[in-house]
């Protein structure tokens, strides 16, 4: 594959055709887990992702003189299933109106997981902002040779984002509900910067588990059990055919290997209400940071979903020291529940030069949305300023 001059790039069949050892040369220090080799390799040793689920991997690495100094997981796309950043309303655009396929695609991203974190991995003893340029200017070529419509990085870091757009792709802004931790030492004190009304309100939630006699555990992968393995995927698939819009992608045999090759980076939250088990959450615990994925319960209680899913999790990170809490997409409902809203970025690049056009008209807007909405919204939090404990 040609490239910008002494660059070569190259695309793989599967992260191990990628190599295990030049993959994680590249993770920079506390990398979130879903970004681990164990992940992606498991999602497709399990067939959780595949050219019949609509993901075909075809990962990214680029080399200069021989040596690697860049990779990219990456996926040939032929639907917009999984990946949290919409952009169904594009295909009908490019397909019914200007008579172009949008499908496949190639999309940069961690499947299922709408989280912030390199999407880009560069070599630590490299210029970030040279091999960026010289991978994004790569990308159109790799577009024409696959043959796909365009390419799509998505959940990057803002900084890096804007560094995409530098090289001419289209930065894309979303919104999702995070919840910072600016040196709490217990879940009173982060109540305490609510006003009283929402502060009873989480009182109450809260108690509810203790009055329905409900107990809330964290396991790690070492604690789960093949019996354990099984609930958690029952309320997985539990929660996926509740709704219309859930499609599921996870298999069960994924839950085991990764309880075995990335145990400590599970943060698999368990719910018993008499001993019986009726709910849960799989989270992924980072160096830094808590990431919430799946959520599900077996039996209706009420407020366990904000007990499991947010109040232990925030309890979670205080004791843990935690900078960060990320429960994953969507829920204006996390506002109220202590959780700020945040903005996210993807970039694009559109082959197409007339639905590269309709796209960016429709971005300038979408972004002046997304900025009012979060300034308002910000503006109307929960959350009083904090202060810390040594604060005049």
């Amino acid at each position: 594959m040609t490239a910008p001059p002494s660059f070569e790039l190259r695309t793989h069949a599967s992260i191990r055709e990628l190599g295990q050892e030049n993959y994680e040369r590249l993770l920079p220090p506390g990398r979130p887990p879903f970004l681990s080799f164990a992940w992606l390799d498991a999602l497709e040793r399990t067939g959780c992702v595949s050219e019949e689920r609509g993901w075909l991997p075809q990962h990214i690495s680029l080399y200069e003189h021989g040596e690697c100094v860049a990779a990219a997981p990456a996926y040939v796309k032929t639907n917009s299933e999984g990946e949290f950043v919409f952009d169904y309303s594009w295909a009908r655009h490019s397909e019914g109106v200007l008579r172009a396929p949008y499908y496949p695609k190639l999309v940069l991203a961690v499947p299922f997981t709408p989280a912030t974190g390199p999407r880009i991995l560069v070599r630590a003893d490299q210029d970030r902002e040279r091999i960026l340029a010289a991978f994004a200017r790569a990308i159109p070529q790799l577009c024409s040779a696959l043959p796909v419509s365009g390419a799509h990085v998505l959940f990057l870091p803002e900084k890096d984002s804007a560094a995409l757009a530098q090289q001419g792709f289209a930065e894309r802004r979303g919104v999702q509900f995070h919840w910072e931790n600016p040196g709490y030492s217990s879940f009173d004190d982060f109540l305490s910067r609510m006003s009283s009304k929402k502060r009873n309100q989480l009182k109450r939630e809260r108690r509810e588990m203790q009055d329905r006699n409900v107990q809330i555990a964290a396991l790690s992968g070492r604690d789960l059990t093949p019996e354990l393995v099984d609930f958690v995927f029952e309320f997985y698939r539990s929660t996926v055919e509740k709704f219309a819009w859930g499609r599921q992608y996870l298999q069960r045999d994924l839950f085991e290997e990764i309880a075995k090759t990335m145990p400590d980076e599970l943060h698999v939250v368990v719910a018993r209400q008499h001993g019986r088990l009726v709910g849960g959450a799989f989270n992924f615990l980072g160096q830094d940071a808590l990431y919430g994925r799946y959520w599900g319960a077996t039996q209706e209680v009420p407020f366990l979903h904000f007990n499991v899913c947010f109040y232990f999790g925030i309890e979670e990170c205080i004791r843990r020291g935690l900078r960060k809490f990320e429960p994953g997409a969507g829920g204006e409902h996390k506002v109220a529940r202590g959780f700020e809203p945040t903005v996210t970025f993807s970039s694009h690049f559109l082959r197409h030069k007339q639905l590269d056009g309709a796209v960016r008209e429709f971005l300038a807007r979408e972004r002046e949305a997304v900025n009012e909405h979060v300034a308002a919204a910000r503006a109307d939090g929960v959350l009083r300023p904090f202060q810390h404990a040594d604060s005049l």
